[in-house]
């Protein structure tokens, strides 16, 4: 099948890829700009996998302050250079993921953070409250280790579903800018301030 200009055109505006990337998408799509959009995504979600462990050196410090002023979020966002730092998607990044910080509350960016005091006491509420319903000792630990992870998603940043889009996770957001601007991000630390 011929790939048109047209083609290509259509499936930059959606899925903000090179020219060259969409062209090659669509050839291994045969042309199916939905399919071309999906294939696009996967392969981007690879490279962002890939950059990973890529330092992290430069980004912005992101405020976002809700309406009324009575909710207002400073938040961390890092990149690789002061280049990708200075472009509207990464602005758009600190904004929209302050504003969820704003909505969703969380208290720590990532797992890792959670402290063993935390976990400790947050496994003995739920241990607890399994044993008060009467469950089995044998089941109990499997309901704690349930309700560890519904924990994590609660209260860490990256596996909070994103309050504009709840199909995807904060940690997907960031792996789609990874994919598109080609460099590793990163949060960093963040204060959420309510009146």
């Amino acid at each position: 099948m011929e790939i048109t200009a047209v083609m290509v055109k259509e499936l930059r505006s959606q899925s903000g890829a090179g020219i060259m990337e969409c062209k090659s998408a669509l050839k291994e799509t045969n042309g199916d700009v939905e399919e071309a959009v999906t294939f696009l995504r996967k392969r981007g979600l690879a490279k962002a996998d890939k950059k990973a462990g890529r330092d992290t050196a430069e980004g912005k410090v992101g405020c976002y302050i809700h309406q009324g002023s009575k909710i207002g979020v400073m938040l961390e966002l890092y990149c690789e250079t002061d280049f990708v730092a200075n472009t509207p998607d990464f602005q758009e990044l600190v904004r929209d993921i302050a504003m969820h910080i704003a909505a969703a509350k969380p208290r720590f960016a990532t797992r890792e953070e959670v402290t063993e005091e935390v976990l400790g006491k947050e496994r003995e509420i739920f241990a607890h409250q399994a044993k008060e319903s009467g469950k089995p000792e044998n089941i109990i630990e499997k309901i704690v280790t349930g309700k560890m992870e519904k924990f994590y998603e609660e209260n860490c940043v990256l596996e909070q579903a994103f309050v504009k889009d709840t199909d995807i996770t904060i940690g997907d957001l960031i792996k789609q800018k990874i994919a598109l601007l080609g460099e590793n991000i990163n949060i960093g630390k963040f204060a959420r301030y309510e009146i």
